[in-house]
């Protein structure tokens, strides 16, 4: 019995944002990174790099144990044609492009919150599964996953993991260097 990429996508998503936000919420882990990391943008940045990286690290198992053929999963199929990762995840980066032009989560209620963690959460796993597909977007050519073109893939996760990572750490030098007067009052 193969299980539907689809199902397991959808699962994965659901999966990885309730871990997220429940050890954010009832950890001793997430009580730490309340108390050192900003709410806002930094917390956000946050959420967005542990999200990208655990949904690249699980995509590239998934998608390994489908071509070797181990476990239960299949690829999504619609009509027999195959439908890449990479367009879930452009669906979600424009659903999360939407959101953030629409000003959702930019309030102070505790719905407001949940929905930027939500939005940050989502931001991550759709540019994962978007960016895990680089060399074939960028060759257009889907034997390039595994090939030595699909190094591409990995180069433009591991240069955007460091952007996000650069964001989330470095956010407070970007301010302090954005506000002079913030420098002065801190010697």
């Amino acid at each position: 019995m193969h299980i539907a990429g689809s199902w397991i996508l959808l699962l994965f998503i659901t999966a990885v944002t309730a871990i997220i936000l429940l050890v954010l919420h009832l950890t001793k882990a997430g009580e730490i990174v309340h108390q050192q990391i900003p709410d806002r943008p930094q917390r956000r940045l946050f959420l967005a790099s542990v999200s990208f990286f655990i949904t690249f690290l699980a995509v590239r198992l998934l998608v390994a144990s489908i071509t070797h053929h181990i476990g239960p999963f299949g690829y999504v199929e619609m009509g027999g044609r195959h439908i890449h990762h990479l367009v879930w995840g452009i669906l979600l980066l424009l659903i999360c492009g939407y959101a953030e032009i629409a000003d959702a989560g930019t309030g102070d209620s505790s719905m407001s919150i949940l929905v930027s963690r939500l939005i940050a959460l989502s931001y991550g796993i759709g540019a994962a599964l978007t960016l895990d597909e680089f060399a074939l977007w960028l060759n257009l050519d889907a034997a390039a996953y595994w090939s030595r073109q699909g190094r591409e893939s990995i180069d433009a996760v591991v240069l955007f993991g460091a952007l996000l990572g650069i964001g989330a750490w470095g956010a407070p030098i970007f301010r302090w260097l954005a506000h002079p007067g913030a420098r002065k009052n801190s010697r």
